[in-house]
């Protein structure tokens, strides 16, 4: 029993030093040694772990925290919000796609999402610039994925550059499914990175048939880069929290949007 208390202890301990890193981005053995009633030795080889894990960096007397984990908890936050309304967009979104057909998938959490619904389907070609998406499929028998080659964005799981878009150059796809940062009323959509601005144009160009998908908090927003104007795209599938007046405003457009 003794034994199961001091794991339990351990765990504890681990859980205290990643939520201090988050708040603060530094703990000292001293500070750990005292919290926690144990050893500088128990604080030292509790940070040693978290260290072989990636998780920290040691520093003088301590530890700091690791940009892998702080990369981990910003996207885990970013996939728990509106999670429910995400899932009722990606399996809307999903019923679109048929046996056999090459799919674009852009990056994001809700397309992220899409690729979860898509698992069961049967002789998919999933084209690709998130290594979340490939990791969500790496195990789908029915599904082949293809992982567009460039340079990791920094703070996402994701590839970008003039690499990736020579890339996708290669491809055409029979759907593409595009997130937002941001979509306004006259529904252009738009991102906050330049950077992708141009490899998210190209993706839409290869693709028959561009499907934006984006949560109802999206919309009435803006944001630095627009990607498309209504005329780049088909359809757009969001929640139904959006507001009725974008809705009307937007179907005096002729502007083509599913509410899930």
């Amino acid at each position: 029993m003794a034994r199961t208390k001091n794991k339990v202890n351990r765990i504890q301990r681990l859980d205290y030093i990643r939520s201090e890193l988050l708040n603060s981005g530094e703990v000292t053995i001293e500070k750990l040694s005292h919290k926690f009633c144990v050893s500088q030795m128990t604080a030292r080889r509790d940070l040693e772990l978290l260290e072989s894990k990636g998780e920290v960096i040691r520093t003088h007397g301590g530890a700091a925290l690791a940009r892998r984990l702080i990369f981990e908890f910003a996207f885990r936050d970013k996939q728990s919000k509106n999670q429910q309304k995400k899932r009722s967009i990606a399996e809307k979104a999903a019923k679109y796609v048929k046996n056999g057909q090459v799919v674009i998938l852009d990056t994001g959490t809700t397309t992220l999402q899409i690729a979860r619904e898509l698992i069961e389907k049967q002789k998919i070609t999933i084209i690709t610039t998130s290594l979340a998406i490939v990791s969500e499929l790496q195990f789908a028998s029915g599904i082949e994925v293809i992982l567009l080659g460039g340079f990791l964005r920094g703070g996402s799981p994701d590839m970008h550059g003039p690499l990736t878009e020579q890339n996708i150059e290669q491809f055409s796809a029979d759907i593409a499914f595009m997130g937002a940062d941001a979509v306004d009323g006259k529904g252009n959509t738009y991102t906050g990175d330049l950077r992708i601005v141009t490899l998210d144009r190209k993706m839409a160009t290869n693709a028959k048939k561009v499907i934006v998908v984006a949560d109802s908090q999206k919309f009435s927003n803006n944001a630095m880069c627009r990607v498309f104007k209504p005329d780049d795209y088909d359809l757009i599938i969001s929640d139904s929290g959006v507001d009725k007046r974008i809705i009307r405003k937007m179907a005096k457009l002729g502007i083509n949007i599913e509410l899930v």
